[in-house]
């Protein structure tokens, strides 16, 4: 049976709408989970699947307005779809880590009045696809999958770590790393000497 997530991306709509261009990770920003599965590209944000936390979907930014590069928005991709058609396109989705509701809101207005009809139409044709309703509480939602996220399990790479200064927990410390050691190589040189 195909998923959400296939029907989604044999869609012929320009996802691009949507703020989810997809694309592969060419040149990984340092904040990007090394396991990262795209769904999508909004600038230098990544939105993807981490295989070690299954369906839920996260965003990547690495200028991000948090303490935080990497943070879940959704449980699962269809849930991700239905914040997609409540709010336009994933700009706002990916932007709650960092806002109280009247921020939200206000982005929202603010968002209505940018939209583009070819957004609109796009998520008209995702919504009609797809047959899935908007998630009524956007805002709510995203904050409560947020809440107690146990973000231990991202799986970072040692850049991440150099440029964030958090400790690496694989460890950094090249003394700690196991050298190989190879058995020692003897050359040995034949001098021919001049007879007088």
């Amino acid at each position: 049976m195909e998923t959400i997530y296939e029907k989604y991306m044999a869609l012929p709509i320009d996802k691009g709408l949507l703020c989810l261009e997809y694309g592969d990770i060419a040149d990984p920003y340092f904040c990007y989970p090394v396991n990262a599965k795209p769904i999508g590209f909004e600038g230098c944000i990544l939105y993807c699947f981490l295989p070690e936390y299954g369906e839920m979907v996260f965003a990547c930014n690495p200028e991000s307005c948090v303490d935080q590069n990497v943070y879940p928005l959704a449980a699962n991709f269809e849930d991700f779809i239905r914040l997609i058609l409540a709010c336009g396109t994933a700009n706002p989705l990916e932007q709650i880590v960092w806002m109280d509701k009247n921020k939200f809101e206000e982005h929202m207005a603010n968002e209505e009045k940018i939209l583009t009809d070819e957004q609109r139409t796009a998520v008209q044709q995702l919504q009609r696809a797809l047959s899935l309703l908007p998630i009524e509480n956007p805002f709510e939602y995203v904050k409560s999958i947020q809440k107690d996220f146990d973000g231990s399990k991202i799986q970072y790479s040692d850049e991440y770590y150099e440029v964030t200064g958090i400790e690496n927990p694989k460890g950094t410390n090249t003394q700690d790393k196991h050298l190989v050691e190879f058995e020692p190589v003897v050359f040995e040189f034949n001098r021919k000497q001049d007879s007088d």
